[in-house]
Order: structure tokens, then sequence, then C-alpha cells
């Protein structure tokens, strides 16, 4: 199935869902691995950019999340097309800054890069985390208007720090669920592709949903599918999603780019974009422009390959 577009409303989506995507890591950051109870003690419900938490964040400080989608686009970005040395050496010289997290697998992965060259991290069983996930925003943008490009290069990326199929799966159907985002389609639409994917991998069933919100993906995506489908906008989504707690900046994050992508610009609250690092937003908004400015859907005129409907 092929689709037309309006490149200026693609441009203004692939930028919200960036934005979303820093600004759901920001939100979620300050109760990231407190139960719900804990954060109904200390915060009620969080509505608000606050700061704080294990890592004593700044309020609208972005973690690994948002810094490992910055390393992905700037790659991307810098060669002007599809490559994972450029995308593996921004993770190198992120992890030398020393940020301020990382998670162990995605250290291990860069690592294996930068002593041994590797660009596909060998498969390991215990390897189902979300880092790859939660970076998927910039290769969605990449090859919107392909499903082919965007299931090849969701794979190459995951596996340069996460070699699993469940890992894999998760990608792939975030970042179609962007296309469709972007693109201005509807969440019933969007729930068939979800269905696509628990239909193919059970195991990421979320209906009845089970409350949980860990960095185990299964659990990332049942969260993060949970309240997407449920939200009636940007913000209902993503304030229910980090008050589930767990791996909070993660589950937001990814909530954020796909909330971000459907909601666009005008549906993120301005009070919490106040609160976000201005340069982190300035330079997600050139990135988001040059990603989807290499994008299939704005470099060919034959129109958008979609998946099965």
């Amino acid at each position: 199935m092929t689709f037309s577009c309006d490149p200026a409303e693609l441009r203004s989506r692939a930028n919200a869902a960036f934005i979303g995507l820093a600004v759901g890591d920001a939100l979620g950051a300050p109760v990231e691995f407190m139960t719900t109870g804990e954060i109904k003690a200390r915060h009620g419900v969080l509505r608000e950019i606050v700061g704080g938490g294990w890592l004593r964040l700044k309020p609208g400080q972005v973690t690994d999340d948002t810094d490992m989608s910055l390393c992905v686009a700037r790659g991307v970005a810098k060669a002007g097309e599809w490559n994972l040395t450029a995308i593996a050496e921004e993770f190198a010289a992120w992890l030398r800054s020393k940020p301020v997290d990382v998670g162990d697998t995605c250290r291990r992965g860069i690592r294996n890069y930068m002593l041994k060259g590797l660009l596909e991290t060998p498969f390991n069983q215990w390897d189902a985390g979300n880092g790859a996930a939660m970076r998927m925003l910039p290769t969605a943008l990449f090859t919107m208007g392909d499903d082919n490009l965007l299931c090849r290069c969701a794979v190459e990326q995951g596996h340069l720090t996460h070699n699993h199929p469940l890992s894999d799966a998760a990608c792939i159907a975030l970042g179609r669920l962007v296309h469709l985002s972007v693109l201005g389609f509807s969440k019933p639409r969007l729930r068939r592709e979800a269905d696509r994917l628990t239909e193919s991998h059970p195991t990421f069933s979320f209906e009845p949903y089970r409350g949980l919100a860990t960095g185990y993906v299964v659990d990332t995506m049942q969260t993060v599918l949970h309240f997407f489908f449920r939200g009636r906008d940007f913000e209902e989504c993503l304030v229910s999603t980090v008050n589930q707690g767990g791996d909070a900046d993660t589950t937001g994050a990814i909530i954020g780019m796909v909330a971000g992508a459907y909601y666009g610009m005008e549906g993120i609250p301005r009070r919490w974009l106040k609160k976000m690092d201005r340069q982190v937003l300035d330079e997600i908004c050139i990135l988001s422009d040059r990603l989807i400015s290499l994008s299939p859907a704005l470099r060919s005129g034959n129109g958008i390959l979609l998946p099965p409907a």
C-alpha cells in the first residue's frame, strides 16, 4: 500500500516525536525505580518535570534514552546515510564523556565496538532489555516511507548492543507505530499494528495489563501500549505511564515518541517545554529535520510504502 503526505506536516510531527521522547524522559526520570506507592506518597500524581530522583537530575535534564537517540541521529546526519560505524562512533564518544547514566547491556555493547570493532553484539538470552527500543526514534524518522528499510535498520541499530528476538520485534513495532503516527493515521489503525506484534509474539499481550514497568522490553512495551491506547491526549499518556514507576524514564521516552508523533507539537504542554534544556531541544529540531529530509518519504516521488494493514 502506498500513501502520499504533506512534507510540512511530516517535518512537524517528526520534530514532535523527538521532542516528545525527551520530554517523556525528563518527566519520568525522577521516579525511575520507584513503585506506584512510593510515587503516590511523594508526589501524589507526578504531573510536572521536577528533577531529582536517584540520579539527582536538574528539572528538564535528560538521561541515556535521549542521549543515545541523539547519538543515532548524529551518526546518520553526519554520514548522510545509514551508517552503523558512524552511529557506533557516536556511542563510543558518548560513553567516554562519562554520561549521567548508561545501562549495563548498552555499556557492554559499546565497549565491544570500542575494543573489538564489533558492530553486532553476540546473541545473549538475557539481552531482552529495552535499551535498543528506547533509541528507535531516529531510525524510524530516517526510514520513513519504506517499511522494508525500517525493519532492516531497526534490527541493525538494536544489535549494536541488544541481540535478542524480543528486542528486535519491539524495535520494529515501535518504528511502525511512529511511521503511522507521523503520517496521521488513527488509533484504530495503530491498534491493528500493536495487534500484529501480539499475534506474532503473544508474550507482548497487554490485555489485561499486568502493571509491570521494568526494563524488560516486554514489560516496557505492555506499559507503553496500554497507556497509549487508553490515553486521550499527550499529557494523559505520559502522566499515566511515568506514574507506573519502574523504568519510568524509558517508558516515558518511548510513549513520548509515539504520542508526540500522534498528537503533534500542539499536544505537548508548553509548561513542560519551558522546563527542558534549550540546547537539547534546538539540536533535536535540527536533527529531526535532517533525518526526515534523508528519508524515502521526502526523497522519493513514488509515495510511501506502508506495512500491511
